[in-house]
């Protein structure tokens, strides 16, 4: 893993993403290193060198600090193209201090991670006026999920962090994609109340996202089930069989598709 340290001029992107006003992100490159991931298409890096570098904005807890006196206030997505609570982030701590400038501030943010590593920032977080932790989950299956995600939290890891984000008043969701191509309909009510009784108030759920690459590396992991990735009846069948369970469990199901 190549590590560099590098200064950034800018911390706060607009975002065109829903329900986000800016995205913020410490890092540059990720180590979770996830199969599917559709960030070396949109920053355009090789595909291959992806997961084996990450670049550290040293310097952006001051330069938010600047911005945040100047900007409008609005929602900020911590983070939208790369794991805000990725293992570098133990030694760097950029997400820890950047929410510390947030705080001052009281800008509400939308924080997305696979990690638990979240926990420890837990003090801060639960002190924003207006805060929403979401946790990436695609499957319940950790075998597999050590195939497609190798170095993200354990989804035990992350259903027990989502837990305790939901016991301290923090609404918390599940951004439940790319849902895997194992999974079945019958699977369905199982994962909703997995999901609701760790605390989700809310899901998104998503399938593949077929930038180039992608396609190419689930075929090689799952060949018996690559074919469902790229079919859409059966991404519908999913969403609805989630959305009949979440309306059971007064819980939003939101499509991502």
């Amino acid at each position: 893993m190549k590590i560099t340290e590098i200064e950034c001029k800018s911390a706060l992107s607009s975002s065109s993403l829903p329900g986000l006003t800016y995205s913020l992100n410490p890092y540059r490159g990720c180590q979770h290193n996830c199969a599917y991931c559709y960030v070396p298409n949109v920053l355009r890096i090789p595909r291959s060198e992806w997961g084996g570098f990450v670049e550290t904005r040293k310097n952006i807890p001051s330069i938010l600090a600047k911005e945040l006196k100047k900007k409008k206030p609005g929602v900020v997505g911590i983070s939208t193209v790369t794991d805000p609570y990725q293992p570098i982030e133990k030694k760097y701590n950029l997400t820890r201090y950047c929410l510390e400038q947030l705080l001052i501030h009281d800008f509400p943010i939308h924080i997305q991670t696979k990690s638990n590593l979240v926990l420890r920032d837990l003090d801060l977080i639960s002190k924003f006026s207006d805060v929403e932790v979401m946790f990436s989950i695609g499957t319940l299956n950790d075998s597999e999920r050590k195939i497609v995600e190798p170095f993200t939290s354990s989804i035990e890891e992350r259903l027990t962090a989502m837990k305790t984000f939901s016991k301290a008043g923090i609404k918390t969701t599940v951004f439940f994609g790319p849902i895997y191509p194992t999974i079945k309909l019958d699977d369905i009510p199982g994962i909703i109340d997995t999901f609701t009784s760790h605390g989700a108030k809310e899901m998104m759920v998503d399938k593949f996202n077929l930038k180039p690459g992608i396609f190419e590396n689930i075929k090689r992991q799952y060949p018996t089930h690559y074919h469902l990735i790229n079919d859409d009846v059966h991404y519908d069948r999913i969403f609805e069989e989630i959305t009949m369970f979440c309306h059971k469990k007064n819980v939003k199901a939101i499509s991502a598709f």
